[in-house]
């Protein structure tokens, strides 16, 4: 078993940042890559940002390039969120994900765990 523990969602007032992080722990000694989706109320969770844990390679939603950056450490296992210029539109709750194997790491359905959310909200 895996186990995701998301920290540093709050409130925010719009153009601000915030940074989450995600720490994995558990069975972690095959993981391709971590990332983030969120959900609105109302709404399907949606793609954010992901991260290959080997090699890096990066994959961003077209709605938050230029102004979201996924980062990693990967002796202590643990993604981050840098968010800027946050805007109203991004509150949601946020979630971490991870795949063991799969290369599709765009879509929800390929991720094998997942943490319990944390809340963002931007203020305008």
């Amino acid at each position: 078993q895996v186990q995701l523990v998301e920290s540093g969602g709050g409130l925010v007032q719009a153009g601000g940042s915030l940074r989450l992080s995600c720490a994995a722990s558990g069975r972690t000694f095959s993981v391709y890559a971590m990332g983030w989706f969120r959900q609105a109320p109302g709404k399907e969770r949606e793609f954010v940002a992901a991260m290959s844990m080997i090699g890096g390679r990066l994959y961003y939603a077209d709605s938050v390039k230029g102004r979201f950056t996924i980062s990693r450490d990967n002796a202590k296992l643990t993604v981050y969120l840098q968010m800027n210029t946050l805007k109203p539109e991004d509150t949601a709750v946020y979630y971490c994900g991870l795949v063991l194997r799969s290369r599709v790491v765009t879509a929800e359905r390929e991720y094998d765990y997942w943490g319990q959310g944390t809340q963002v909200t931007v203020s305008s």
